[in-house]
């Protein structure tokens, strides 16, 4: 589950602003709106012209996170009273409405979360200029025995001097930075999100050194310096280049059960005579293109061609609202997902080179949790003539969510050097908001529940603001978020019959291999044909790790375990290959 806090979800917007009539022209110029984030206060700059054909065009820029980049916005228009604003290259989108009154657009920001933004005219105010200390500066902090990398980005610009961190050990990227000050050689800064203040001394050019400071915690020495290097690339050597041996062909697919979702995704064919038996892929949790590109990886482009190599076909494709495929991902639960997954299977029965007595489902995290839906439930889609016929289940759940999200919590954080009387605290009180927002009856009932677990008491207890706290429960209570934690695969592992590969890293934090390997095999042991196993040393990604902390998928080279590929492609072969 790529969603590591599932508390840090979908922000949802009701909005009934008094609306007045507005053209084209009026959204011309340049405008700027802030995003309350869950990592912090993120402003947007969007320059909006008219071409020589009477058309818009657009940009926009992200000064907390990428000041001085232009991001091209592919689609911009203005239909009555509604502005629609689409970047492709992120996969984010804008819609909102004139508000006369205030002479703003209201509305949304989307990108795998619903987030609430006004447009205002003009630019941002500029942010003081503070001189000497752009560039990257980076340090090592020891909390709790455990090592965490720290690199602070500072940037100086037209729209003054900004500052950004990175903690990579805690796969936390571009939070923002506030209140950067320096006075003489003392600097200081602020990081919101978590109540955290550093104060440090310039001691030369390129150190700074000081103390790291959080609410009811022992402050922590660190020690920046700065560096103009440009960072070593990052080598993927298991990324297939081209001849590769076998045909590929880009293809879309209309999913019937849900209006406006049209997936976009990759065939890749063996050689030979077919009909070949197929993979579907299903990506893990957030929105993912086809290849499944996170972490700078791309664990679905290399499982493809080591299994297409091997005879076996593959289908991977871009969620919905990702990339090339159309539709909202935000709105979205693992059953729509589900009928997502269908409309694949459905797409590949047209086809005479794919053996239609032969298409599988390989799901990877949150996709092994969306194949037993699609495969189990004949409203999500599922093809009665010709149902799927394995099912493939890499780091899918064996336990229930609600089980896997604490287990998730307490090993990731003290991966990260959180204490044991942290964990444990906040273990105590998160237990019972996911529970009560589990046990909703809908969303409103969710809110509900959680404003009133959220009592100062508790609030104090997270560490959480008086101000944050209708942003926690819009983020806590999405559909997303409430279906997946009602989610427990003994309401539709058992009713499976079809041959099932469950695989788990050893030391996968995320999807913990001995208890999600012993629900597994609770649940399937009167199965004919479920082979499950546990691969050493392999982490959630099925990387061969060290520790199988978050912050290693960046660093490590494998993209995928060979023998992980190899097991799953036997297995397929064995039952279902042409020879």
């Amino acid at each position: 589950m790529h969603r590591i806090n599932t508390i840090l979800i979908t922000l949802v917007l009701l909005l009934t602003a008094p609306l007045a009539h507005a053209d084209p022209d009026s959204a011309l110029g340049d405008w700027h709106g802030s995003l309350a984030t869950p990592i912090g206060d993120l402003m947007l700059i969007i320059v909006i012209e008219q071409n020589d054909d009477g058309t818009l065009s657009a940009h926009m820029e992200s000064p907390d996170q990428a000041p001085g980049q232009e991001i091209p916005i592919s689609e911009v228009a203005v239909v009555d009273d509604h502005l629609i604003i689409k970047v492709q290259m992120i996969g984010a989108s804008i819609e909102a409405d004139w508000d006369e009154s205030s002479s703003t657009w209201i509305g949304t920001f989307a990108q795998g979360m619903n987030i609430p933004i006004t447009l205002k005219p003009g630019r941002p105010q500029a942010k003081p200029i503070i001189d000497g200390l752009d560039g990257d500066w980076h340090a090592t902090i020891n909390r709790n025995g455990v090592d965490l990398r720290l690199i602070l980005h500072i940037t100086t610009n037209e729209q003054g001097t900004a500052a950004k961190l990175d903690s990579p050990d805690a796969m936390a990227n571009d939070i923002p930075v506030s209140d950067l000050a320096r006075d003489g050689d003392t600097i200081r800064y602020t990081i919101k999100i978590v109540k955290g203040h550093f104060v440090g001394t310039l001691t030369d050019p390129d150190t700074i050194t000081g103390t790291w400071t959080l609410p009811d915690q022992e402050p922590l020495e660190v020690i920046y310096t700065r560096t103009n290097e440009e960072p070593a690339e990052r080598l993927r050597p298991q990324v297939p280049t081209e001849p590769y041996g076998y045909a590929v062909q880009e293809v879309t697919f209309e999913n019937s059960l849900a209006e406006g979702v049209t997936l976009a995704g990759t065939l890749t064919l063996p050689e030979g005579d077919g009909p070949f038996p197929a993979a579907i892929l299903i990506s893990g949790s957030g929105p993912q293109d086809r290849d499944e590109t996170v972490f700078g990886h791309q664990p679905f482009l290399v499982l493809a061609d080591a299994l297409t190599k091997q005879g076996v076909a593959v289908l991977r494709y871009d969620d919905r609202g990702t990339a090339e495929s159309t539709g909202d991902y935000s709105t979205a639960t693992s059953a729509d997902f589900a009928t997502d997954a269908n409309a694949a299977l459905a797409y590949l029965l047209t086809r005479t080179d794919i053996n239609p007595n032969a298409i599988g489902f390989v799901g990877h995290s949150e996709g092994g949790l969306i194949a037993p839906l699609a495969i189990t439930d004949p409203a999500l889609g599922a093809h009665a003539e010709h149902p799927i016929a394995f099912m493939v289940m890499l780091a899918g759940p064996g336990t229930s969510s609600l089980q896997i999200v604490r287990s998730q919590a307490r090993l990731v954080g003290l991966s990260q050097g959180l204490a044991e009387e942290e964990i444990t605290k906040n273990e105590s009180i998160t237990t019972i908001i996911q529970q009560a927002i589990a046990d909703s009856s809908s969303v409103e009932d969710a809110k509900d529940k959680v404003r009133a677990l959220l009592t100062s008491e508790t609030l104090e207890a997270l560490g959480v603001d008086e101000s944050q706290i209708e942003t926690m429960i819009a983020q806590s209570t999405s559909p997303w978020t409430r279906y997946f934690l009602g989610y427990d695969p003994a309401n539709y592992l058992p009713n499976i019959t079809i041959p099932i590969l469950a695989l788990n890293g050893q030391l996968d934090l995320q999807v913990p291999a001995p208890e999600n390997l012993a629900g597994l095999r609770a649940l399937l042991k009167d199965h004919p044909d479920a082979t499950i196993t546990e691969l050493e040393g392999l982490n959630h990604m099925f990387q061969h790790a060290t520790t199988g902390a978050l912050g290693e998928y960046n660093d490590i080279e494998e993209t995928f375990a060979p023998e992980a590929m190899q097991i799953i492609a036997d297995w397929i072969n064995q039952r279902f290959g042409n020879d």
